[in-house]
């Protein structure tokens, strides 16, 4: 039986309950000249110009505020991309992104970059197109909220024709330019302490509709309130789909692009049916330029294009107008943004035919990130468990990040300080003998840092080739992807120096070294993390390190005699944790001093609330352990009924507490044994 559409239920039932009809009629809003000034006067930000509207959508999001190397940084939440599910959110650049939204608060401010090209510039892969599909998205999003609302108009034609404003255009510019400073004024002045910025109307109509405005008047001789209630005001929603209020322009063949594909190009029909080629309407203003305005312009690698376009950015950002073939020029309002990598940006630097361009071009760079744990959150976010179908074992992503990160850094200066290190410096570690400033002045020095390197689409593709490779097994680790962009190297078709490349596949190296160092230090912790056990340890060494600082005798629990402090026992644990035999005075009687101040303050001490010590405690445990539980027997494939027993209780710790899955716990715990099997291991 069909459903009646009156009444509909199933899925057509669900469907209808989702609608939302009252957003519907708001964004489809419809009216005369005179609703639309009621709605200026109501809601001046309605007539904000395109810098204004997408600066305030930025800041809509919010912002946190952080401090970097005593450097107070403000990091932009609409750069998590949460309008859609962090598809295309962008990390690790707050400070150059910091830079590109004081510029776009300068041009909102009518400060001078709204003249300008804003051009950003980096290596591949280093986030521009994400950053101007960012902005695509957020201002097509935004002008379907209430509070990014935007209107244009279309001509009701007494023949009963439409014609909309081919450009989209603001209907306040129907306002003759010389009775546009007081009516202004009067609008400025009742919108006093409601607006955020003042409104202006610059420019004239665009060619269609001054023809029909000029027509218009004739036939109302000379009437501007007859002539207007032609006027139909109607809300404008940017969308890059339907080419309204974004435009995107990017390089082709020479030979089958030129201008007209900025500006409109006539439309030959038309001409038979006006009788005249000079008549604006017939002419399709259809051009990216065009297309753009009230919203944004991207221009894809935009040093890559002919110079002819270039030359049309000249007027479109100075002047902010553009010159249609056959038209005068004509004026326009939207953001101009272009991206460009290093070796296109160089030849504009010396092709001194084009020093106008560079001159009105502000350029904002936008380097590959150097924190390790940001690297890391864009392969967490394209390789998501809710998108692979293999599991990926601990640390894999964050190695491959960690190998990409370290091919951008500039080797230290400093004789004892490794890469490594200062990879770690870089994302908040902390390291003996460098305090925040001395970090600051490395990044200084490090000119070329992040402006060469690998980037994130090369380690990704090598992490999908781990994937998809059939080797029979439910998962991937980091050997697999380290390996895949180590063979990757051999064919990367941006990298033809050697050296380069040594150094890159010298730098696998390191990030295997540091692998094996995590996965063993894990496994220590695996074996090492039964509560009871830590407890009981550090109770003891407490008792001993209590007996030596007052010089007291220890009471044996199973003889019930009293015995001199265990100095052995002592030493073993604070040798976990490098404490020399001339320091272990003073970090006993440190320790001591500790227990009794948090005593005066009636709490008790527990052992993880020195976390040095808890790790001394885990390690001497993990060595008095490893022999009962003989790990290293596991590469011999024969383990008593006993030992698998306590090597499943490692395993399921490795499963609940540190993410692996059964078949890359019992590989990390196979690779380690590996390790203590061939001696490899450091003691403790």
């Amino acid at each position: 039986m069909p459903n009646n559409p009156a009444n509909p239920s199933g899925i057509l039932g669900m469907i209808a309950g989702l609608q939302d009809l009252q957003t519907y009629r708001e964004q489809n809003w419809e009216g005369s000249f005179s609703d639309y000034l009621d709605l200026v006067k109501e809601r001046p930000a309605i007539c904000r110009n395109a810098y204004q509207r997408l600066y305030d959508m930025i800041l809509s999001f919010g912002t946190e505020n952080y401090t970097e190397y005593k450097k107070p940084i403000v990091r932009y939440k609409f750069f998590d991309d949460p309008i859609d599910n962090g598809k295309d959110a962008v990390f690790g650049i707050d400070v150059h992104l910091m830079k590109l939204l004081n510029t776009l608060k300068s041009a909102a401010l009518g400060l001078g970059p709204e003249k300008r090209v804003i051009l950003l510039h980096g290596p591949v892969g280093s986030a521009k197109s994400s950053i101007v599909r960012l902005f695509k998205k957020g201002v097509e999003w935004y002008s379907r909220q209430p509070e990014g609302a935007l209107y244009t108009f279309s001509w009701h034609l007494p023949t009963g024709e439409v014609v909309p404003s081919p450009l989209h255009e603001d209907p306040l510019r129907l306002i003759p330019i010389e009775m546009r400073k007081p009516v202004l004024d009067e609008i400025n002045k009742a919108a006093a302490g409601r607006a955020k910025y003042r409104i202006e109307v610059e420019g004239d109509l665009d060619p269609v509709s001054r023809f029909l405005f000029r027509e218009g008047l004739k036939e109302c001789s000379g009437d501007w309130l007859q002539m207007v209630e032609r006027i139909r005001v109607r809300r404008l929603l940017l969308s890059e789909k339907d080419r309204m209020g974004i435009g995107t322009f990017q390089p082709k063949d020479e030979k089958n692009q030129d201008s007209t594909e900025l500006t409109g190009d006539i439309n030959y029909r038309r001409i038979a049916e006006l009788g005249s080629d000079s008549d604006p309407r017939a002419f399709n203003f259809d051009g990216e330029f065009c297309v753009a305005n009230r919203g944004i312009i991207e221009f894809v690698e935009m040093l890559k294009l002919d110079v002819a376009f270039l030359y049309d950015l000249l007027g479109a950002s100075q002047e902010h107008v553009i010159k249609p073939k056959k038209f005068a020029q004509t004026a326009i309002d939207e953001v101009i943004i272009g991206h460009t990598n290093e070796p296109e940006y160089k030849r504009l630097q010396s092709n001194e035919f084009m020093e106008a361009l560079r001159d009105r071009t502000i350029k904002i760079d936008v380097p590959y990130i150097t924190r390790w744990s940001d690297e890391s959150r864009i392969y967490k976010r394209d390789f998501n468990k809710h998108r692979v179908h293999k599991h990926i074992a601990p640390h894999t992503l964050e190695m491959a990040a960690m190998w990409a990160v370290l091919t951008r850094l500039e080797d230290p200066k400093k004789a004892n300080l490794s890469v490594l290190q200062k990879l770690k410096l870089y994302d908040g570690r902390t390291l003996a003998g460098y305090t925040e400033d001395n970090v600051k002045e490395l990044r200084k020095t490090a000119v070329r840092e992040a402006l060469e390197g690998i980037s994130p689409r090369f380690v990704q593709d090598k992490i999908s080739n781990a994937l998809v490779r059939d080797t029979g097994a439910p998962s991937i680790n980091a050997f697999m992807v380290l390996n895949e962009l180590e063979s990757g190297l051999r064919s990367h078709s941006l990298i033809n120096d050697e050296d380069r490349k040594k150094r890159y596949r010298e730098l696998i190296g390191v990030v295997k070294k540091e692998y094996e160092d995590i996965v063993k230090n894990e496994v220590q912790k695996a074996i090492a993390s039964d509560e009871n056990a830590i407890m009981r340890l550090c109770g003891n060494y407490i008792d001993n390190v209590k007996a030596f600082t007052q010089k007291e005798r220890v009471k044996n629990a199973f003889t019930g005699g009293y015995e001199e402090p265990d100095e052995r026992m002592m030493r073993s644990i604070e040798e976990k944790i490098d404490i020399p035999v001339a320091r272990k005075e003073d970090f006993r009687r440190e320790l001591m001093n500790y227990i009794g101040a948090l005593a005066i303050d009636g709490k008790q001490f527990n052992f993880r609330m020195n976390e040095r010590l808890y790790r001394a405690l885990e390690l001497k445990l993990f060595e008095d352990q490893k022999d009962s539980i003989q790990l290293s027997s596991l590469v011999s494939q024969v383990v008593d009924p006993e030992t698998q027993a306590k090597i499943d209780v490692v395993k399921q710790r490795l499963i609940d507490q540190y993410g692996y899955d059964e078949y890359s716990a019992t590989d990390v715990l196979h690779y380690v044994a590996s390790i203590f099997a061939r001696g490899d291991a450091k003691e403790g």
